[in-house]
């Protein structure tokens, strides 16, 4: 018999089934809210990986277009890989459990997550995140919960708990935040300008209510928890790390790891590992382990240096933010490139536009968003750290960097009635130490204004990192974390807005929660950083979009027409549309309200493809003039093509003043003739007149 378990949650019924299904792995809760449906499970191997110097977890999220009503597109008609939407939502579950399982636990650990039914009034999203957490918290596997996950939206300045599809839709904010018992431990944030003030706010709002989550998880867990399981602990043994300060004394370490460059420092450290390997030649045991030793040994240094002696590892204040530069144009030929580096991160951000037609369509499981307009790619090659392996397409860690980029710049970009394009960033990253994400917005915010591309205001990121010590109020908040910072600090903060406001922020730590000071502070100090970036290095070296787009990027003119005569200018089987596009060499689109799109490169076969769409949806009306070509002689006249498809007679008495006995004395086959409308016949066909065209048109 399994146990069932309901809240009431942000107005809607939530209820978690356990021991319903999936009772073979280690932790299942079949969530439901609303009539949205998620089984959750909680998987881990009996043994530890071997050979690994991580902890091996694995989350998915599995969106099933059954959920929906769907069959999948495509010959395969299954579902395929993962979608970039599955993927973020698989990271942001992992962001705030990773830090609360052991840190020396090296078992494999699986988080599946697998929607089967989705209520448009309930997200997803949110049965899957409190899921895993359920799932796992009730198992015997090792995991310091419970957390509990909360979205937010701001819909004429009040604030939304979980909103429904349709309200995200319209929100300010699209704000997710996690929680454990006292801290905050993730935050993920895409909003329009929100003040900083507003967005603390939201963040505390939102854990308020995981709190209240967190006591019906304990309720949960009281009742159908398993003790937890015993593990082999691979954490390095203390009296090898007193063994090695004997041969490299902390000193040594200091000075190895007080560096600015990046391969200067690695190499000193590679030389301390091959003095210690020489020195612990005779210990296989200690040798296994021995590149964790040295790594954990540089991470105490690192931290003992920034928090007791307010020493940065390359020398910099605390609030200091490394140099900076910025330049566009650095691309010949594409449609708007700029490249800004800060200290050893470097990014090249190249924009690309193209018609409308052309945005991304989107096959998932939400029904209000069917494509993407703009899109943002992020790429993080090997060699711009340095190392070598082979290219294998963009991983989880470059989609997600893609996406806080793109949800960065979505709120400044010009509408589509203003700018009927659609717009795609390729940030490349040839050089990386540090914070690569925030770098690539400011890349993308100059390239686009470099491409022609009006958005509103630049947007500009950057990150904070930390540093905390025993208690709660000993921490050091870092502005501008180089990679050193990141891989031995506990925060990785980026927040990225405009003068006005905060566009997105990404939050992850490495232990168990944020007081709401540190949350402050670092809001406060990437604000202060962002101003600077913007005012001292983007604006002066870009200080507001061009005015047209570049030589090689398409024009497009927009024109409209009455619904009613789309067909008309599509033609029978599309033959009238394709005849303009291939007179002409540009690309048509034309939106069901009659909204014509005619994009090309040159601006005098795009007038001629809008001149010859506009004849055919114009009604025709005597004393029109029109400029067409004779397509056939006949001998009481000629008949004149004057748009794709339409075609009018000239009697041969209306070719000329002076009478004429044959046609062709006058026309051939293939000349242009201007003529007048003088209406309709008896049997509706178009009649022109030659003779009568007045001698100024």
């Amino acid at each position: 018999m399994y146990k069932s378990y309901s809240m009431e949650l942000a107005g809607r019924t939530l209820t978690v089934d356990i021991d319903r299904v999936a009772k073979q792995a280690n932790g299942a809760a079949l969530m439901h809210y609303g009539e949205t449906t998620v089984l959750s499970t909680a998987t881990a191997s009996k043994e530890p990986r071997e050979g690994v110097d991580f902890f091996p977890l694995s989350v998915e999220y599995e969106e099933k277009m059954y959920a929906v009503g769907k069959i999948p597109g495509g010959f395969n008609k299954r579902e395929g890989k993962a979608s970039e939407h599955a993927i973020l939502t698989s990271r942001v579950i992992d962001r705030p459990m990773r830090p609360l399982f052991p840190k020396d636990y090296r078992n494999d650990v699986t988080l599946v997550n697998m929607v089967m039914s989705v209520d448009p009034e309930c997200n997803p999203e949110i049965p899957a995140m409190l899921g895993s957490s359920i799932a796992t918290c009730i198992s015997d596997i090792p995991f310091d919960g419970p957390c509990a996950t909360t979205q937010v939206g701001l819909i004429d300045g009040e604030f939304v708990i979980n909103p429904t599809m349709a309200q995200k839709d319209i929100s300010d904010l699209q704000l997710t935040v996690a929680s454990t018992r006292e801290k905050v431990i993730m935050i993920e944030a895409g909003a329009n300008e929100v003040p900083e003030d507003k967005m603390i706010e939201a963040i505390y709002k939102a854990h308020e209510v995981n709190q209240e989550i967190i006591a019906f998880i304990d309720k949960i867990v009281a009742e159908c928890g398993k003790p937890k399981h015993s593990y082999e602990s691979c954490a390095v043994p203390e009296e090898l790390f007193e063994a090695i300060k004997k041969v490299v004394t902390p000193e040594e370490m200091e000075v190895a790891v007080f560096s600015d460059d990046k391969q200067t420092r690695e190499e000193n450290i590679r030389k301390v590992t091959e003095k210690l390997a020489e020195a612990f030649a005779d210990n296989e045991e200690w040798l296994a382990v021995l590149p964790d030793a040295v790594y954990q040994y540089q991470k105490k240094t690192v931290r003992k240096m920034i928090l007791k002696d307010h020493k940065r590892p390359d020398g910099r204040e605390i609030t200091q933010i490394r140099p900076l530069a910025a330049e566009v144009d650095i691309i010949p030929r594409v449609h708007g490139s700029a490249m800004f580096t800060r200290g050893q991160t470097q990014i090249c951000t190249v924009t690309t536009l193209a018609p409308l037609s052309e945005a991304q369509k989107l096959d998932g499981l939400d029904e209000f968003e069917t494509s993407k307009r703009y899109m943002h790619h992020y790429n993080f090659p090997s060699y711009s750290v340095g190392e070598t392996k082979p290219s294998r397409g963009p991983g989880r860690r470059e989609i997600g960097h893609g996406a806080l980029a793109e949800r960065a710049l979505v709120p400044v970009l010009p509408g589509e009635e203003e700018f009927p394009y659609a717009i795609r960033t390729v940030s490349e990253t040839f050089e990386s130490n540090g914070s690569t994400s925030q770098a690539s917005i400011c890349a993308s915010t100059m390239s686009l204004m470099a491409a022609g591309v009006p958005i509103k205001k630049p947007v500009a990121g950057i990150s904070c990192g930390l540093v905390t010590g025993e208690s709660d109020d000993d921490y050091i908040v870092l502005t501008d974390i180089q990679g050193l910072e990141d891989f031995f600090g506990d925060m990785d903060f980026k927040v990225a807005g405009t003068h006005d406001g905060i566009t997105a922020i990404q939050m992850d730590i490495k232990i168990h929660g944020l007081t709401r000071p540190i949350v402050e502070e670092a809001i406060r100090r990437t604000k202060e950083a962002r101003e600077y970036i913007l005012t001292e290095v983007m604006e002066k070296c870009i200080a507001q979009p061009r005015a047209s787009v570049g030589k090689h990027a398409p024009k497009i003119i927009q024109i409209q027409i009455d619904p009613q005569k789309i067909g008309d200018v599509v033609g029978q089987r599309g033959k009238t549309i394709n005849t303009i596009i291939e007179r002409t060499g540009v690309k048509i689109d034309i939106t069901d309200d009659g909204a014509v799109s005619i994009c090309g490169v040159e601006q005098k076969s795009m007038d001629e493809a809008a001149r010859m769409v506009e004849i055919i949806a114009t009604d025709f009306e005597a004393g029109q003039i029109f400029t067409g070509r004779v397509v056939s002689i006949k001998e009481f006249g000629a008949f004149i093509e004057f748009a794709p498809g339409k075609e009018g007679m000239v009697h041969i008495s209306k070719i000329c003043k002076e009478r004429i006995n044959r046609v062709e004395d006058v026309l051939t086959l293939g000349d242009k003739v201007k003529v007048v409308c003088l209406g309709k016949d008896k049997m509706g066909r178009i009649s022109f007149s030659m003779k009568d065209v007045p001698e100024e048109a």
